[in-house]
């Protein structure tokens, strides 16, 4: 669960493409990996359905307490910028989403492990200042598929 890094664009991207994903619906294009911001690459970019929306994925494993799933479970150096870039573009107007993929059956709920990574939770409450929104998924896992499931609450 969780070791192949590639695997939840993958899984993202299929739903992008398919069902949908509740509030990223309604776009036209599903750009995987673009230049944006300071020298970085957004997970996706959706464009041609309102303002272009910066997405990016975050995979999430840590359960430290019951039905509770946390990120980082490390610190995250690279995880800070990304948040510092949704930041800026949502606040230059365009819609920015974190979106924690939980790859895990066991939880519920979604938070951040602030006694692992303290700097990613103040870049995140910046960035959600600036209008930063957050989607937190479950994933559906069987021997044959993980996909996406239901959007689960997000506790900060």
């Amino acid at each position: 669960m969780g070791v192949d890094t590639s695997l939840p664009n993958r899984i993202v991207k299929e739903a992008l493409l398919g069902p949908g994903i509740d509030g990223l619906t309604g776009y036209n294009e599903v750009l995987p990996e673009q230049k944006y911001g300071q020298n970085s690459r957004i997970d996706f970019l959706l464009r041609g359905g309102g303002p272009d929306a910066y997405v990016e994925v975050k995979s999430v494993t840590l359960n430290r307490t019951p039905s509770l799933a946390e990120f980082p479970d490390t610190v995250t150096t690279r995880g800070r910028k990304h948040l510092d870039d949704l930041g800026e573009m949502a606040r230059l107007g365009n819609r920015a989403v974190m979106l924690y993929l939980v790859q895990r059956t066991d939880c519920t709920r979604v938070t951040l492990a602030e006694d692992y990574a303290p700097a990613y939770v103040a870049a995140f409450r910046d960035a959600r200042a600036q209008g930063m929104e957050v989607i937190a998924l479950s994933c559906h896992i069987t021997p044959e598929e993980i996909i996406t499931g239901d959007q689960l609450s997000f506790d900060l």
